[in-house]
């Protein structure tokens, strides 16, 4: 295999089960054989995981990256070992170039809708939240890999380590007794949020009450975990909040989330750390990008392992066995579950169970799992 040496030398199998899983039946199967199949996944170490998987597979490999500076970041010295092997690294404008001389390709496995403008033969699997405005609507079959419950593995447990290790590398190594703040009560902030409790911190949460008689989750996780929740609306509140604040950290996944006139002097103001854990820009395009950790860039991605492979596995493999699957619906293989396949589809019930079981069963974080879906039962 192209990357097993690297892998074997950096990782525990038990760290992605759920791929090895995939490459060993793909090495039998060959469901891509002949395919021209793009990853657009953050390109760092972890990620040439789910590209072996993917070459077992028989895919016709290329990798999907845009500038440096935007959204989706990437490592470089990984960009450089995927040229030196020959695997393509392209921009969307490079892919919609080879379009308009014919060459299309198959799949593209997307991250955050980067390559949603392009137009492959088979479909999209999207694996994030953020990139599903971008398909909604597509002439094509697109799987929203963050509309199951595998995802919350990584956002819940993965992303809320990486942020405090991101914030260990920036030299910021004492949380006992100190306050975070959390902007937004989904599966990231919710993860950041118990993570900060695990920390010793004391935690506050951010987030739309405007629905409080009917609240999701993730709100009574926190609830039920001790943190304090405050209206977003409420802006005297939050702006206190802001005040008092050791360390604060967005994770709404909506672009200018802070952008309320209030709300950037109370950043202004204060010396409490920021940082971003979203996808998009959070703070404002007006906001100085020095004031905020790793220039407003999700914290995590200023790590060599922006998620530990442990807590990613799964949600790689759901994104390219995702791919199969409208493979196998392309050639008639398997039925699609929806009468009308094209669209968004939340991914097939069977597909994440298979997965699922096989991280709990044979990866290192079953009681870690066991926990979160238990805390969100």
């Amino acid at each position: 295999m192209l990357f097993e040496e690297l892998i074997q030398e950096h990782y525990n199998s038990k760290e992605y089960p759920a791929l090895a899983a995939l490459t060993e039946e793909w090495n039998e199967t060959r469901p891509f054989e002949g395919l021209k199949v793009l990853v657009a996944t953050p390109i760092f170490r972890n990620s040439l995981v789910q590209y072996e998987a993917l070459l077992a597979g028989g895919a016709e490999l290329y990798v999907g990256r845009t500038a440096e500076g935007t959204t989706v970041p990437s490592d470089v010295s990984i960009v450089e070992l995927l040229q030196e092997s020959d695997i393509p690294v392209l921009s969307p404008e490079m892919v919609l170039d080879m379009e308009q001389e014919d060459e299309f390709m198959d799949l593209i496995l997307d991250c955050a809708g980067q390559f949603s403008a392009c137009h492959p033969k088979i479909g999209f699997v999207e694996l994030t939240k953020t990139g599903v405005s971008y398909y909604e609507d597509v002439d094509f079959p697109v799987f929203i890999a963050d509309s199951g419950i595998i995802k919350r593995i990584e956002t819940s447990l993965g992303t809320g380590d990486g942020f405090f290790r991101g914030l260990i590398q920036a030299g910021y190594t004492h949380f006992e007794g100190k306050k975070l703040l959390v902007f937004g009560s989904g599966k990231v902030g919710c993860g950041i949020a118990l993570q900060g409790i695990k920390n010793g911190c004391s935690v506050v949460t951010v987030t739309d009450l405007s629905h409080k008689n009917q609240p999701n989750d993730f709100v009574l996780t926190l609830e039920s975990n001790g943190v304090k929740i405050v209206d977003k609306n409420d802006i005297a509140s939050v702006v206190s909040e802001i005040q008092s604040a050791n360390f604060l950290v967005t994770a709404t996944g909506v672009k200018n989330a802070l952008s309320n006139e209030e709300l950037q002097a109370a950043l202004s103001n204060s010396k409490t750390v920021l940082a971003n854990m979203g996808v998009e820009d959070e703070f404002s395009d007006e906001f100085p990008e020095d004031r905020v950790l790793n220039k407003k860039l999700p914290l995590n991605f200023s790590l060599e392992e922006p998620t530990h492979l442990k807590y990613i596995d799964a949600s790689l493999a759901l994104h390219a066995a995702l791919g199969e699957r409208l493979v196998l619906e392309r050639d008639g293989v398997i039925d699609a579950e929806d009468e009308n396949s094209k669209g968004l589809r939340v991914p097939p019930t069977e597909i994440e169970q298979k997965l699922l079981s096989i991280t709990m069963q044979d990866g290192l974080i079953g009681s870690e799992i066991a926990q979160l879906m238990g805390l969100q039962a």
